[in-house]
């Protein structure tokens, strides 16, 4: 499994449903210029624990637009396909009307860029962060079975914006609104003696 943390995020240009419901080819590096970009691959449509990763997303994507990220979700399957889906009622195991990009992977090639490709063929659960440079700062893949906390990709992207602006690192459990710490020998031991009960 290839870590790209630190690496520009592979581009790619596909068929893809916009949060529209418009079928059109995107170029990721153009959709998200100037932007953050968090892309989470998953295995199939109309599957298991799918629609609720992706649910989960939709629900907390004013979030992310307030903090400049776009959001873009890949599977191996069609572009037909995941609009089938978001025609299926939540009730009828659908995801409605999510407002994100579907991104199609029929020839696996995104899913082989990322390095998230499963030994049957689909994608495991991977989440990457994208800095507004198009570098990862960071990813998480989880097995098939095991759905992924969306909000932890928030805490995440908050951490990322929280050390950029004020040039601190994030320490364990941080959470926007808390101290961060700085990165120096005294930044350290500066932050245990007021925070270290609290880990």
């Amino acid at each position: 499994m290839a870590v790209l943390v630190g690496k520009k995020a592979p581009d790619f240009t596909a068929s893809a449903v916009l949060g529209n419901n418009e079928i059109t080819n995107i170029t990721f590096s153009e959709v998200t210029k100037g932007k953050y970009a968090v892309v989470f691959f998953y295995p199939l449509d109309f599957t298991f624990v799918c629609p609720s990763e992706l649910i989960a997303f939709d629900h907390r994507l004013d979030e992310f637009k307030k903090r400049g990220v776009e959001v873009l979700g890949v599977s191996i399957d069609s572009q037909f396909t995941h609009l089938a889906w978001k025609n299926t009622p939540v009730n009828n195991g659908g995801i409605g009307e999510v407002q994100y990009t579907l991104v199609a992977d029929v020839k696996h090639e995104i899913c082989r860029a990322y390095d998230v490709e499963a030994e049957g063929g689909v994608a495991f659960r991977g989440s990457f962060l994208i800095d507004k440079n198009g570098v990862v700062r960071h990813q998480v893949v989880n097995d098939l079975p095991l759905g992924r906390n969306i909000d932890e990709m928030i805490r995440m992207v908050d951490a990322l914006q929280f050390t950029e602006e004020h040039g601190e690192v994030c320490p364990a459990g941080w959470n926007k609104g808390k101290a961060g710490m700085k990165a120096s020998t005294s930044g350290v031991a500066e932050y245990l003696a007021e925070h270290a009960k609290e880990l």
